[in-house]
């Protein structure tokens, strides 16, 4: 699968936030949150997305899928560093049949400091291709197949 979503700079066009205090350890000798940190804030947004629009992670999976990370694209356009908090908004941007993508915009403050994009595949137990939710389209407000 080849990403295909755009991250947008606007907040307006992300339905939710989360904050995230950056924690000491996630900064490197340079007091700068290290470029692998952001997966982790990625995967905490996401969660309490899913979680936020009725389907936390735990009921998904006792529904017999996961939703597997296959791409991740992240644009660092300004650092962030110690005790700063960033607000993370996210929002599905694509559904198809067994595939999603998750886009998210970065921000401390008013400032954007960085967009991700996620790429997942809806998978069964067995981690065979399985076909996304109807309420995960749902979220995306229309549907493509």
């Amino acid at each position: 699968m080849r990403l295909t979503s755009t991250a947008s700079l606007d907040p307006a066009d992300y339905p939710f936030g989360h904050d995230i205090r950056v924690r000491f350890a996630e900064t490197d000798a340079m007091g700068i949150v290290h470029h692998a940190a952001y997966l982790p804030y990625l995967e905490e947004t996401r969660v309490a997305y899913l979680r936020h629009i009725g389907h936390p992670y735990e009921t998904i999976v006792a529904e017999g899928l996961h939703l597997t990370i296959t791409e991740v694209n992240v644009r660092y356009l300004a650092p962030l560093r110690f005790d700063d908090v960033v607000t993370i908004h996210c929002r599905v941007s694509l559904a198809r049949r067994v595939s999603m993508e998750m886009t998210y915009l970065l921000r401390r403050g008013d400032d954007p400091i960085g967009t991700a994009i996620t790429g997942h595949g809806a998978v069964d137990m067995d981690g065979k291709p399985a076909r996304t939710p109807s309420w995960l389209q749902d979220a995306m407000g229309s549907i493509t197949t």
